[in-house]
């Protein structure tokens, strides 16, 4: 459960609600479970224990933090930190689900492989599958108390200069700005941006969605503005020309060349539409669903802060903010719930050469890696439960059947909700008051918790609130989720030779990702697919999009393209795992400083998708020989499988 609360606003009293600070907060969240809402901002922000996971350098206000929002505010606020910017890219309440293409690593026992060295790989040749990482699937009350909760939590850790940029598109984005509105005051909206861009996308019968909206909102009437500008168009007869006093617009005009001024361009418009989308095969592109361009980054960035101030992303993704902060002398914090984002950014940001500490907040996050595939699990792990059991509402997961007692309904929290990860009165006051009295012929019902608020106090409050017959069972989840990962097993040889350590990983074995790719394979077998790999219902509902992100148009036949590729059959190849598993493997570290606690890379190396050797952040274009070598020796290991999974051992 939580240390402690702590209050959004230091002039919040004992006894007054938080939202009352704002006008119109109950007219505008009259949603499901409105009331909850309140108590928890008036509760305050749940403060967690953090650890310590990794140093990277000496710069220790650089942070990445595995965690939700508002927890990742609550030590922020804990620890006097206010961030200077705040770029936020939260979900769209678009009901897609967004994931990962895993790919399989070339084995660097086999011989054709290190033989192509020198060749280079076609992306198409490479064996992968994709894994779920998040479900942006909301219903609109649900998603609008969420986001307002995370937007008081933010404005709460701001500097009184502070800017909030926040990244949303239409599905959700004008209910958004209402909730900026209130959260920041109407006086304090500084523009809507419109960010266009170009993708292809399938037939349809609408005009093409083919922009987002970025509302850009000051804390106070002070707030950092650094004009940013286009360059002049070279239009007609008008040119830009440099000279040794600047750059000038210049003009002909009846033959005569005229100089009309000077300037560094023309000041930026509310319209970006300069700014690309990320191609799939640009430099930058990490294979991460809903990345966005550094360019787009930068120009914000540029805009609203300055040298050494410190820039905030509390959906932090692929950590593109917290790499053009590195890059523009700025301190940055990198907020996420998922490992695959906290380990894509850790990757991408030491290549870059930055310093920084990684955080875990022990708030139920680090029990899974990902909160989409622990759901997914959960029917399977607690025995003879069936989910989404007819006759009962959504409330409840499912239901266990037993043939002489009767159904028992069980209650899972939703581990991509963070209001349902602590148990406390106003879900206790639901489960008594709204769901047992419309259950019929049930002796007992089960309640899973992550965190329970005080379970002597719930426990109380449910005995003398409970007016029916039925038992409640209180659970703990987090000893169900410590079996949800099972740790991968490594074999290996270590030797030295004149002072010169060395590793050879003989065997790697990794039972979640055979089990996962065993599922594709399965999948793949069943269901015809087409010459890309993707099944033909796939296609129809890709919309022209690569991991839920749009693609550049470059040649407008996408239509044709589309169709001539559904035609098009293959046969299915199913993914095959060597003996020794090596292939599996995409990151090696050595830890020649401690034995315990904090991580300290002295070491590393990373295996692209590609199969080439990323050293100590410096890509080559060698293949992995299965070695690992260190001037000093190497006291733990930690490997970290294709899909992210990290195992540590001691050498």
């Amino acid at each position: 459960m939580p240390v402690k609360y702590i209050s959004y606003f230091p002039d919040t009293v004992q006894g007054q609600a938080i939202l009352n600070n704002f006008v119109r907060t109950r007219r505008l969240l009259k949603y499901v479970d409105n009331d909850n809402v309140y108590e928890r901002l008036s509760r305050g922000l749940p403060f967690y224990e953090v650890e310590k996971i990794e140093t990277i350098g000496d710069n220790t206000q650089n942070l990445i933090i595995r965690g939700e929002c508002i927890s990742a505010c609550a030590w922020l606020k804990d620890n006097n930190i206010k961030v200077d910017l705040v770029y936020i890219d939260p979900p769209f309440a678009s009901g897609a689900d967004y994931a990962k293409k895993v790919f399989i690593r070339q084995n660097p026992k086999v011989a054709a492989a290190i033989k192509k060295a020198e060749e280079e790989i076609e992306v198409e040749e490479l064996r992968s599958f994709e894994e779920k990482m998040y479900g942006d699937i909301w219903n609109k009350e649900a998603y609008l108390n969420w986001m307002y909760e995370n937007l008081l939590s933010i404005k709460s850790v701001m500097s009184d200069t502070a800017s909030i940029f926040v990244h949303i598109d239409w599905h959700i984005g004008h209910y958004v700005k209402i909730l900026l509105d209130e959260v920041f005051g109407e006086s304090f909206f500084r523009n809507e941006i419109i960010w266009a861009y170009r993708r292809w996308t399938a037939k349809s019968t609408t005009f093409q969605n083919s922009h987002d909206l970025i509302y850009w909102f000051s804390k106070d009437e002070k707030y950092i503005w650094n004009q940013q500008y286009e360059p002049y168009a070279d239009e007609g007869a008008h040119f830009t020309e440099e000279d040794e006093n600047g750059i000038y617009r210049w003009q002909y005009l009846n033959g005569e060349k005229y100089k009309l001024y000077k300037g560094k361009g023309i000041r930026m418009k509310d319209w970006w539409d300069d700014i690309p989308y990320v191609n799939s095969m640009a430099d930058e592109r990490l294979d991460y669903a809903t990345q966005k361009p550094e360019a787009l980054l930068e120009r914000i960035i540029k805009t609203s802060s300055n040298e050494e101030m410190i820039v905030a992303d509390f959906f932090g993704g692929s950590g593109v903010t917290a790499k053009v902060s590195h890059d523009l002398k700025r301190s940055f914090i990198h907020v996420d719930v998922g490992v695959n984002s906290i380990q894509t950014t850790r990757d991408r940001l030491f290549a870059a050469g930055s310093s920084f500490s990684i955080l875990d907040i022990k708030d139920g996050v680090h029990l899974f890696r990902n909160p989409v595939q622990t759901m997914d699990k959960l029917a399977k792990m607690i025995p003879g439960l069936t989910v989404n059991k007819g006759g009962l509402s959504k409330f409840w997961f499912g239901a266990i059947n037993k043939s002489k007692e009767g159904i028992f309904p069980v209650y899972i929290p939703n581990l991509l909700d963070h209001t349902q990860k602590v148990f406390d009165i106003p879900i206790a006051n639901h489960l008594v008051n709204q769901e047992l009295p419309d259950l019929e012929d049930v002796k007992k019902v089960i309640v899973y918790f992550i965190d329970i608020d005080n379970r002597s106090e719930i426990e109380e409050f449910l005995k003398d609130q409970n007016n029916t017959e039925i038992e409640i069972e209180l659970r703990d989840l987090k000893q169900v989720l410590d079996d949800v990962v099972v740790e991968d097993e490594v074999q290996y040889q270590v030797s030295e030779n004149a002072g010169q350590y060395e590793i050879e990983i003989t065997r790697f074995i990794s039972d979640n990702l055979i089990q996962k790719i065993n599922q594709y394979n399965q999948k793949g077998i069943l269901q015809p697919l087409t010459e890309n790999g993707n099944s033909d219902d796939e296609n129809e509902n890709n919309n022209g999009e690569e991991n839920g992100v749009p693609l550049e148009n470059g040649n407008g036949n996408s239509e044709n393209s589309n169709a001539e590729a559904k035609t098009k059959k293959k046969k299915f190849t199913p993914i095959e795992i060597s003996d020794d598993g090596l292939e599996l493997i995409e990151y090696v570290s050595l830890d020649c400083t401690n034995t315990e606690g904090i991580w300290k890379s002295d070491r590393e190396i990373k295996i692209d998708k590609l199969g080439y050797v990323i050293d100590d952040g410096k890509k080559t274009k060698k293949f992995w020989d299965a070695k690992i070598a260190c001037t000093r020796k190497p006291l733990r290991m930690k490997i970290r499988n294709i899909a992210g999974d990290e195992m540590i051992t001691n050498v």
